[in-house]
């Protein structure tokens, strides 16, 4: 972590870490750890305008951090705490939205998912729903993944989710 603390001091001016308002357990909002991917200037607190494929906001050491998930190593801090779960919801941006309507306004349950810990990862995601939420069944997925997480929530799962999650990163990243 401290190199890439390094890296990224050294790549772009400004903070090393981000730090922005999630919604997590019982829907209460609590601020999640990350190292910073994108220029400090274009920081979006609410998450008002999600990161897309591409996006011009993120900085030469941004883009390889998001590659390989390693822009999620500080949410360990969280995890410390106990406002995350190593497994999970991923918690969303207090102001996400898909399709320009927020996600609680399109998926009539979508407050369920806040019944357990957000995790670093999760079951939506290695399921390769992660990423950008531009069209509506990206959310519709996401938050079915997640009730699906919820209904079926062990260790045995947990740990299943973990490796594949790092099966996943690698697949998708190959050196």
């Amino acid at each position: 972590m401290i190199l890439i603390a390094v890296i990224i001091k050294t790549d772009s001016s400004g903070p090393v870490f981000f730090r922005q308002p999630r919604i997590g357990f019982n829907n209460t909002v609590f601020w999640i750890w990350k190292f910073r991917t994108m220029h400090h200037k274009a920081a979006d607190l609410g998450g008002n305008v999600l990161t897309v494929r591409n996006d011009t906001r993120l900085t030469r050491c941004g883009v390889w951090l998001r590659a390989f998930s390693l822009d999620e190593l500080p949410q360990i801090l969280n995890v410390i705490t106990g406002e995350m779960s190593l497994v999970g919801p991923r918690p969303h941006p207090v102001k996400a939205k898909a399709a320009g309507r927020f996600y609680h306004d399109i998926v009539p349950y979508y407050g369920m998912r806040h019944c357990v810990r957000p995790g670093i990862t999760g079951w939506a995601q290695v399921n390769g729903w992660r990423g950008e939420t531009s069209v509506v069944e990206h959310i519709e997925q996401r938050v079915a993944h997640d009730m699906e997480y919820i209904a079926k929530q062990s260790l045995c799962f947990d740990l299943a989710i973990i490796l594949r999650t790092i099966s996943e990163v690698w697949r998708q990243n190959p050196f």
